[in-house]
């Protein structure tokens, strides 16, 4: 019988070649050495809530360098402070007057937003940046008031307290959202808001904002207190016969086009960056001397009236530490919290990566958190990385935070002289300083980028975008963290796997999807697993395997091959296995028996294998049928199939 014949005579020479190459057997995976419980559980503790070692500083150093480093830790400016000289001051010194001139219109506009008076968006950018000049860890980030979490904060608390009837109630709970979110570094959760979701979320903020700045760009009288565009564009078109203003208009467009023109021009040349950092304070001085010269303000132009003069007054006395409103400033400061943490890190790590440092995350929300709970007992709300003046700040040469130090004396200077000067500017002007200033948080290439790459990641950006913009920022910043867990959960309970083919000419096996050119193993399938296997995907994982199975076994049936004798799991992506997982592994090699196939396992990691060990599954499917590589096993089982056929 020839077939026959050449058949035994391919098994012979497949046995040869296998006695001839070193048995895969010989270098079996590795387990790692048991660790004592305590020993375990500090180092699982150590490396799920430390990407690094935070006392390894503090090993075999002296007591006293210890404290020295303990205080270095908390205060960075006692690390740098002593290579500081006069030419990185200089540097410093340029930039904070830069951003104080930009922060100054800036706060103004930005304290309405927040439903508060002038003054306050001014205290914001005094005591805040010179706590964090002293604590944090970025060199480049500008510390102050922003608009988007300024609209956040002044919405729920709106919510809660009209400002107009209770001012004081209303700002009494401002100060204790500032505190809870001080005290709330929720630095866990901003993990789970995607660049995505954050993308889309400033781009529906930064229309939401532009959008309430109509009431003081058209001077109407009567606008609404809700955010969501439909609402808005009913009370900008009710009055347009009667409501609008037609001098406010002129002032309004005419500073705008001016400001957008001076961005233009910075953005172009970039050694003019300082162009659009004065236009703000520039638009300020000229709109206020027109308006007092020809008195516009008696024919109906809105403008700043009164702020308060003088450094800012203590509040600590205001904060709610009682009562319902303790619950209600918790819950807004912590929301408030997490969007305003999740700018300033993503402000800080990318002028970080510009200049080639590092920025340490626990240091920041130490930071961030001190200066919000220093400043809400001082008369400020929350403050935050504001992208627009640290990209000034960095553009203007700043060398370190003491450019913060700059700008928070200028500031004061302000307050304590300047402050009466700001009467007759008008509100309309303020509104084209924050509309200049919003639009660079509607990234439309980072958008159209998101689509290229991941439409999932595009919907979550759209589903945050169209919260924001149709209903509220707080529905959409839930919608926001709701896509985000949804495409965590997702992706941890329906994770990939792929079938596995030999590359020609190595031992190399790939996914055939991948690579078309990738030939399957005759009687043997080949399946790899692309995450952990716990208690929430454990059962589809084992299923979907089946399912590999049934449709090569029907392959197998209609193109008239050899059945399958033998699945191989490809683990090396499998980084972890709970008892959930291991039953479910348990279920299919039972269910593997009855077809008469034989599992086998393919390089697990070092948790998986100790897992395996400890359950006895390891000896339930035998110790032989676990490889160190695909390669291996396939060389071992290839030869005994050809042996095995009649």
């Amino acid at each position: 019988m020839p077939e026959e014949d050449t058949g035994i005579r391919r098994a012979d020479s497949l046995r040869r070649e296998n006695m001839q190459t070193p048995s895969p057997n010989a270098y079996k995976v590795g387990v790692p050495p048991k660790q004592k419980l305590f020993d375990e559980f500090t180092s699982t503790v150590k490396e799920t809530l430390f990407s690094d070692d935070p006392l390894r500083n503090f090993k075999d150093q002296p007591r006293s360098r210890k404290v020295v480093i303990w205080l270095q830790s908390i205060f960075p400016i006692l690390s740098w402070g002593k290579d500081y000289n006069l030419s990185k001051f200089k540097g410093d010194l340029i930039a904070g007057l830069t951003i104080a001139s930009l922060c100054i219109p800036q706060d103004i506009g930005y304290a309405k937003l927040a439903n508060l008076t002038p003054q306050y968006g001014l205290y914001t950018s005094f005591v805040p940046p010179l706590i964090y000049a002293f604590m944090g860890s970025s060199r480049d980030i500008a510390i102050g008031p922003v608009a988007v979490v300024s609209l956040l904060l002044g919405t729920l608390v709106q919510n809660e307290v009209d400002p107009v009837k209770e001012p004081v109630t209303y700002r009494r709970l401002v100060f204790t959202a500032t505190f809870f979110a001080g005290i709330t570094q929720l630095g866990f959760v901003i993990d789970f808001l995607s660049h995505a979701t954050v993308i889309g979320f400033m781009a529906g903020a930064a229309i939401t904002i532009a959008l309430q700045q109509l009431k003081n760009f058209l001077g109407i009288k009567n606008f609404t207190k809700k955010t969501d565009i439909i609402s808005v564009m009913k009370s900008v078109w009710k009055p347009v016969h009667h409501g609008w203003n037609w001098e406010t208009i002129l002032i309004g467009a005419s500073f705008l086009a001016f400001l957008l023109v001076a961005k233009y021009i910075g953005k172009k040349n970039k050694k003019l960056f300082w162009v659009p950092a004065v236009a703000p304070i520039i638009s300020v001085i000229v709109s206020t001397f027109f308006v007092y010269i020809t008195r516009a303000d008696k024919k109906g132009v809105s403008i700043v009236k009164h702020i308060e003069k003088g450094v800012n007054p203590s509040s600590v006395h205001e904060i709610f530490f009682t009562g319902s409103f303790l619950a209600k400033g918790f819950r807004i400061g912590a929301v408030s919290a997490m969007i305003a943490l999740t700018e300033a890190i993503a402000i800080a790590r990318t002028f970080a990566a510009m200049k080639d440092y590092q920025i340490d995350g626990n240091k920041e929300m130490i930071a961030l958190g001190t200066m919000n709970v220093v400043g809400s007992m001082s008369s400020c709300y929350i403050a935050t990385g504001s992208f627009s003046r640290s990209a000034v700040n960095f553009m203007a040469g700043c060398n370190t935070a003491v450019s913060n130090i700059v700008m928070s004396f200028v500031v004061l200077l302000t307050l304590e002289v300047i402050t009466p000067l700001f009467k007759y500017t008008p509100n309309a002007v303020i509104s084209s300083i924050i509309i200049s200033a919003v639009i660079g948080l509607i990234d439309i290439d980072a958008m159209k980028l998101i689509w290229k790459i991941d439409k999932l990641d595009f919907i979550a950006c759209m589903g945050a975008f169209f919260g924001v913009v149709f209903v509220s920022v707080e529905i959409g910043l839930l919608i926001a963290v709701s896509i985000s867990f949804a495409k965590i959960l997702l992706q941890v309970t329906r994770p990939k796997t792929a079938l596995l083919g030999k590359i020609p000419g190595t031992n190399v096996y790939r996914n055939v999807l991948q690579y078309p050119e990738a030939t399957k193993e005759s009687g043997i399938l080949i399946i790899r697993v692309d995450s952990a296997i716990y208690f929430s995907n454990s059962n589809y994982i084992k299923e979907r395997i089946l399912r590999w199975l049934s449709d090569e076994e029907e392959y197998a049936r209609d193109t008239h091959q050899r059945p399958t004798r033998y699945l191989i799991v490809e683990m090396s992506p499998v980084t972890n296995i709970d008892t959930s997982g291991i039953h479910a592994l348990a279920e299919l090699h039972l269910s593997l028996q009855k077809r008469e196939v034989q599992l086998v396992l393919a390089n697990p990691g070092s948790a998986v294998i100790d897992k395996l060990n400890a359950s006895g599954f390891s000896q339930q499917i035998g110790e032989d049928k676990i490889f160190l590589t695909v390669a291996d096993a396939v060389m071992t089982f290839s030869p005994r199939f050809e042996l095995e056929q009649p």
